[in-house]
């Protein structure tokens, strides 16, 4: 959950390291330099809309905690789910659809 303290940067690095990259993987990933990524997570910049929504796209960071972080956001078991999802190839999203359609089946039994 972020609360009222979180600025942008340290959303962004907690983000990174939760899905265990390092600066220079995600610096490449998103097509900046590793230096300016440490200025935007020590706030020294401010990325541009482009670098901004290449960063949350890339880390799959809800919107809300970025633009309204005052507002509570609970970072819950499905968000996390989500998050994973946007990391999977096509082949990986039918087996994990299969997989919840098959549990679906068995649950409503």
């Amino acid at each position: 959950m972020h609360i009222l303290q979180d600025t942008l940067g340290s959303i962004i690095k907690d983000a990174r390291k939760k899905q265990g990259l390092t600066r220079e993987q995600l610096a490449e990933k998103v097509n900046i330099t590793p230096r300016y990524l440490i200025s935007i997570e020590n706030e020294k910049k401010k990325p541009s809309y482009d670098v901004l929504f290449k960063i949350i796209r890339e880390l799959a960071i809800m919107s809300d905690a970025i633009f309204y972080p005052d507002k509570p956001c609970k970072d819950t078991e499905i968000e996390d789910l989500i998050r994973m999802l946007y990391n999977c190839d096509e082949r990986s999203i039918q087996v994990v659809r299969a997989t919840v359609k098959a549990l679906l089946g068995t649950y409503q039994e």
